[in-house]
């Protein structure tokens, strides 16, 4: 049983030092696109969910992810718009979806023009992402070991 008076135990990222330093330094250089984005995500303001900005997520930096609903919105400027570009936005994309995480991409163009309806489109994602609450690895595991376990059948000859 949990000690109350014990504090819970922060989460560890596996994030090397060089990955948090480059975050960290995308935060200060952010786009505008970007500034205005974060603006409307921050402190839980669309519909109470909370995002983090320059989320490193395996070797890659999501510009916004929502971990409660394994979100990730990347904001993509004119240069991702290459046959090159396209293609390695669509490997960073299975990367990170193969992290659990669902990838929404929008235009920086969209961002400055129509914020409300890249807002709503997010809120829309989100609403659809209902997570199914999963069991944890020492349960699952108590849970495989009594399926494993020979169940006693009822004598008929009594």
């Amino acid at each position: 049983m949990d000690d109350p008076k014990q504090p819970t135990p922060k989460p560890t990222w596996n994030v090397s030092p060089g990955q948090r330093r480059h975050a960290r330094e995308l935060r200060k250089k952010s786009t505008d696109a970007e500034r205005l984005m974060w603006a409307a995500l921050r402190d839980k303001q669309l519909d109470g969910f909370s995002f983090k900005r320059q989320v490193p997520i395996g070797p890659f930096i999501a510009d916004f992810a929502c971990h409660a609903k394994k979100l990730v919105v990347e904001l993509d400027g004119g240069q991702h718009y290459s046959d090159d570009a396209e293609r390695a936005d669509a490997a960073r994309t299975a990367a990170i979806e193969a992290r659990g995480f669902r990838v929404i991409r929008l235009s920086n163009a969209d961002v400055m023009n129509n914020r409300d309806g890249v807002l709503q489109s997010i809120a829309t994602e989100l609403a659809a992402r209902a997570l199914t609450p999963t069991l944890s690895r020492k349960r699952e595991r108590e849970r495989a070991a009594r399926a494993a376990k020979p169940r006693p059948t009822p004598d008929s000859s009594d």
